[in-house]
């Protein structure tokens, strides 16, 4: 590894500094100054995390599966007004989604099993005008920085949960086979008083609880 300190000495003797222009004049401090700074600044890129010094489309597979923070807002039903084209959450879930773990039951079998199922590509995240504004995807994608509740961070999978960024213990998962047509049909009041506003809501950075104050 190289060491920054050792890259340039001014004290070098085989480099005496000398008044004015001279192509003679040794510049190896210079030339190597600028190697070290260049070092140093891969040095900083390389110790960055990927979603700081990646694009979205140049992520790899499991970095982008990685900024899924598993809140599960995705997997709610949302409903589209036809003359406004509005989309609204309810706080009803897929029927393939586990309400205690936040993830979907079978993830890789999810595109057959649930055809209308979209999936998230970094081409359709820039269109996709539903995505909650906590969504990691959507934050990349609008310029800004993951929170600091976010699992990558964190290294912790509870801790979207804990900042209440998650739908646990707030959905209901259909039953395999529910017809939101025939509810709709059926029960539309009903399924109007499912709408929620919540997922909608962006999640805060995590505050932390005050020190105690020991100078009382």
């Amino acid at each position: 590894m190289v060491n920054g300190t050792n890259l340039i000495n001014l004290d070098d003797s085989r480099c005496t500094p000398r008044k004015g222009p001279d192509p003679d004049h040794c510049n190896t401090g210079i030339d190597r100054l600028s190697i070290g700074a260049g070092n140093r600044e891969t040095n900083i890129m390389a110790e960055r995390p990927f979603w700081q010094v990646k694009s979205l489309a140049e992520m790899s597979a499991e970095e982008w599966e990685s900024l899924c923070d598993g809140c599960g807002r995705c997997c709610l039903v949302k409903l589209e007004d036809e003359d406004t084209e509005r989309v609204v959450y309810t706080d009803l879930a897929c029927h393939m989604f586990d309400e205690g773990t936040c993830r979907c039951r079978a993830y890789e079998e999810r595109l057959r099993e649930v055809p209308d199922c979209v999936q998230l590509t970094p081409e359709s995240v820039q269109k996709i005008d539903w995505l909650p504004p906590s969504c990691a995807y959507r934050r990349l994608a609008e310029g800004r920085d993951l929170p600091d509740w976010h699992p990558l961070i964190t290294g912790d999978p509870e801790s979207v949960h804990r900042a209440g960024a998650s739908v646990r213990d707030r959905v209901e998962a259909l039953e395999g086979g529910f017809s939101l047509v025939l509810m709709a049909e059926n029960d539309l009041d009903g399924l109007m008083a499912r709408i929620a506003d919540w997922p909608e809501e962006d999640v805060p950075d995590m505050q932390e609880p005050a020190a105690d104050d020991d100078t009382r």
